[in-house]
């Protein structure tokens, strides 16, 4: 009868994958179990490396006539094993579609991406995990079957499914619910049951696209510090999508800006804030403000608000999508 049940549960799983709704969790028949790092790797090794990435979309204009739109042009990005780098730029240019990439949901671009030194269409899937805005969790399942989800596809041992996933409950603190549905958790609960989900298959890095876009902003504040934890402790290397300019110096080691005129990287800014890092440390709102200035070709800014008045909530928010016209 479980075996029924799990066959069922991957069916719809694949059902949800064609019905392109945002939820992915990548299952190697290779995958071999291994605890969570703890070591912290301290060189100046890429893991993830990325050179002369082009990417175009053609849409059609009519039945005849198409035109060629550039979302990534001949853009090089190189990151640490262990960095935490977030992407902000406004709307359509590119953050979302680098991330798939990177992920493998887009194979077709010219350009190379390199995995610890394995070209990307040879790299396992369970090397690159990603964590959307809708955590897309399964609704019949408890917490602690959507965290084990993954791991039973692959074939783990039922003993050593159980010590990884109470461990990743206890990560992400939700002992209390490891048996509750899915419906019954806020929106930042289940923003950390994905995540815990993510890192269940323990990827070389965790990709997130927007996760916390859709909360309010004390929820924000609470997975901040959940995630800025949870990296300190995993030493995963994250590549971090958002609009929100305050959170990705927040959680940063280094802020990508893109830019859709250019196709590709405008700055990189370095956030050099300590970890253990504290999301009100001082140093995080003049980098915010650093982010904005930089920025400015990028949006129709007020002059009040690149002037940097304290009283105004989008500085104090750093929400790119705030700052359009």
């Amino acid at each position: 009868m479980h075996k029924i049940l799990d066959i069922c549960n991957l069916c719809i799983f694949l059902l949800i994958l064609h019905k392109e709704i945002k939820i992915y969790i990548f299952v190697d028949k290779n995958y071999a179990l291994s605890k969570l790092s703890t070591t912290f790797q301290t060189n100046d090794k890429p893991i993830l490396k990325l050179e002369n990435i082009y990417k175009e979309y053609h849409e059609k204009k009519n039945q005849i006539h198409s035109y060629k739109h550039v979302v990534i042009n001949k853009l090089n990005l190189h990151i640490r094993e262990g960095e935490f780098v977030t992407i902000v730029g406004p709307s359509g240019c590119g953050k979302s579609t680098l991330l798939n990439l990177v992920a493998g949901l887009d194979p077709i671009f010219d350009g190379k991406i390199h995995v610890d030194e394995i070209p990307i269409n040879r790299s396992p899937d369970t090397d690159r995990v990603v964590v959307f805005q809708e955590g897309a969790l399964f609704p019949w399942l408890t917490v602690y079957e959507n965290i084990e989800f993954g791991l039973k596809i692959a074939r783990v041992p039922r003993n050593k499914r159980k010590e990884k996933v109470l461990k990743l409950i206890e990560m992400v603190q939700l002992l209390n619910f490891t048996n509750a549905y899915i419906h019954q958790l806020s929106g930042g609960m289940k923003q950390r049951v994905a995540i815990a989900r993510a890192l269940a298959l323990d990827p070389k890095i965790l990709l997130m696209d927007e996760p916390f876009a859709a909360l309010d902003v004390q929820t924000r504040k609470i997975l901040y510090n959940h995630l800025l934890r949870i990296h300190e402790e995993t030493k995963k290397t994250i590549l971090f999508v958002t609009h929100n300019i305050h959170e990705a110096v927040t959680l940063g080691d280094r802020v990508i800006i893109m830019s859709p005129k250019l196709a590709n990287i405008k700055k990189q800014i370095i956030v050099n804030i300590p970890r253990p890092r504290s999301i009100d440390h001082p140093l995080v709102e003049s980098i915010t403000r650093e982010v904005i200035s930089e920025s400015n070709d990028l949006f129709a800014i007020d002059n009040k608000i690149a002037g940097g008045d304290p009283d105004n909530e989008i500085i104090a928010n750093g929400d790119m999508t705030s700052l359009v016209r």
